[in-house]
């Protein structure tokens, strides 16, 4: 599998994970990339969490000084307005209406896929996730990564040698119901339904740990692509399991807004010649 542009970014969301989630899981693809922290999310649902993200606000760790970490002292990704009044260091600086907007101006391939509604480029309110992706696929479902990579796959082998790509995948597996292709419950029966009273917090771990590790491994050869390049992996935000009699997101919560957060930042974006 031939490697990407080493300029080139992939941005993966892990819908709804918590950390403990990954913390437990076995990982072997993701630990590659680097340590994952437990991080706060931006937001407490998918729309409004990749909406901030997309603007530069990736989740943060608000008690460490650190760039990237602490999007306070250093965003992966700084768009040019507002500008700062002090001094930081920032991965890189896009203009644009967002991210990808500003990737796409630099001259990268912006390819996107989004598996949960939100990311439905049917519905008017999504435009702003996906409008601006230069090529973009919706599954219809939240369980089928494999047919994500696979256009993802397909995308990647259209760009020129010294061309760069900036690639957003969304994962829908771990979203509720924690459902994956080949898995030996049924996607009908939610353990995590806000509001009643017959859910499962085990089960919800249980599933969500497997559908995970399903991911780690469907991801292997991807993450290998882009061993050379950028990668941001994050929860958008968890889910709540009976915490506090709370159960899914949507709410702010600590186990809402309590995510992974892993990256190995390498090369700055190249603009083509």
């Amino acid at each position: 599998m031939l490697a990407v542009h080493p300029g080139s970014f992939l941005f993966v969301t892990l819908d709804s994970c918590r950390y403990d989630t990954f913390a437990a899981a076995a990982t072997p693809n993701f630990d590659l990339i680097a340590h994952a922290h437990c991080a706060m999310a931006p937001g407490n649902y998918t729309y409004g969490s990749h909406a901030a993200m997309f603007v530069g606000f990736t989740p943060g760790i608000s008690s460490v000084r650190e760039p990237f970490l602490n999007p306070k002292f250093g965003r992966i990704f700084k768009m040019a307005y507002p500008r700062p009044l002090y001094s930081r260091r920032d991965f890189v600086s896009l203009d644009g209406a967002n991210i990808v907007d500003g990737f796409g101006r630099l001259g990268y391939r912006t390819i996107g896929t989004g598996a949960v509604g939100w990311f439905d480029p049917a519905a008017p309110t999504t435009n702003v996730l996906t409008g601006s992706f230069q090529r973009y696929f919706y599954p219809g479902d939240t369980w089928s990564l494999r047919r994500q990579v696979e256009f993802v796959e397909q995308e990647l082998g259209k760009l020129a040698v010294d061309e760069p790509a900036f690639v957003f995948i969304n994962v829908g597996e771990t979203h509720v119901p924690y459902f994956h292709e080949g898995a030996t419950w049924s996607p009908e029966l939610n353990p995590c339904v806000p509001f009643y009273e017959g859910n499962d917090a085990a089960e919800c771990r249980r599933r969500q740990t497997a559908c995970l590790e399903w991911v780690d491994r469907e991801l292997g050869g991807l993450l290998e692509r882009f061993t050379g390049a950028n990668v941001l992996v994050c929860g958008d935000h968890g889910d709540a399991w009976g915490e506090d009699g709370v159960w899914e997101h949507g709410i702010h919560h600590q186990k809402v807004l309590e995510v992974p957060l892993l990256f190995r930042l390498q090369h700055q974006p190249i603009t083509r010649p």
